[in-house]
């Protein structure tokens, strides 16, 4: 279930893998087997092998889906994500909550939020999203570099996977070559390979570091954090709200809306249920 979850948020830009594991209390194990992954060798496998199988499934899965629906209800699946975003902003507010706040946290905060900001005009403006390349042959440079960088980002709470691949223009690479290796064209095997051992590689490098950083200072990360996501969130609202969809309904889009922010919620409530009871065990 952890890695199904987990596989969502390499398809949803705004979408925090890393939160997700916070909640499901399985973050800092990942970490750990990230920053060192021979030790403690057998139980890292059992640990990985479980994960590793819902992520596979949930990233065909809601590729397929993503696929198909985008160019049909682009507008509600961008509600959707800003669904799934203020879903998830509760969560980290806690923790800053928790820890305590002091003014020049807010430093730290309004970079991120700017950045958030520029990269989500870049990544769902004209020649974002939609615009990702769909032949047959991808380039593998491209999906290297885009797969280290999501290996980097996916470690970092607050920061959407998706949203860097559509930045550097092999979000629609990825989502082509898993279509093209389900539809049993083996070609493709090698471009998925690259992108996912570059993104093993980028979240091996980064792994200490991010847990140093979070773990020294909490409080400043924590609500860098949280400008990330409300700079996420107004991008992503924004740009819905520039998109010419013929088949867009507000109904549908309040749905949409709903629907993501339920899928944040569930996703936390599941994870605090779960390592509640890891906990107690």
């Amino acid at each position: 279930m952890c890695g199904f979850f987990l596989g969502l948020s390499v398809m949803a830009p705004g979408f925090s893998g890393a939160l997700v594991a916070i909640a499901m209390g399985i973050y800092h194990e990942i970490v750990r087997i990230m920053a060192n992954p021979f030790k403690k060798l057998k139980e890292n496998i059992k640990f990985v092998i479980p994960v590793g199988i819902g992520v596979v499934v949930s990233f065909i899965v809601f590729a397929i889906a993503f696929d198909e629906f985008f160019d049909s209800y682009e507008k509600a699946i961008m509600l959707l994500f800003v669904g799934l975003i203020a879903g998830s902003i509760p969560l980290v507010y806690m923790e800053v909550k928790k820890i305590g706040f002091k003014m020049f946290y807010l430093i730290g905060a309004l970079i991120a939020f700017a950045i958030a900001v520029v990269i989500g005009v870049f990544a769902f403006g004209e020649g974002g999203l939609m615009s990702g390349d769909t032949a047959s042959t991808a380039d593998w440079l491209g999906l290297a570099i885009g797969g280290f960088a999501a290996g980097v980002t996916a470690l970092i709470p607050g920061m959407s996977l998706a949203t860097v691949l559509v930045l550097l223009g092999v979000y629609g690479p990825v989502i082509s070559s898993v279509r093209g290796l389900l539809g049993m064209d083996f070609s493709y095997i090698a471009p998925i390979a690259i992108f996912a051992i570059c993104v093993v590689i980028g979240l091996m490098a980064t792994a200490k570091g991010v847990k140093y950083i979070f773990a020294k200072f909490p409080g400043f990360s924590n609500t860098t954090v949280l400008g990330f996501q409300f700079g996420s969130l107004i991008s992503i609202a924004y740009q819905s709200h520039q998109i010419v969809d013929p088949n867009f309904t507000w109904l549908l889009g309040s749905i949409m809306l709903v629907v993501g922010f339920g899928i944040s919620i569930m996703v936390m409530f599941l994870g605090k249920m779960m390592n509640k009871s890891e906990l107690e065990e």
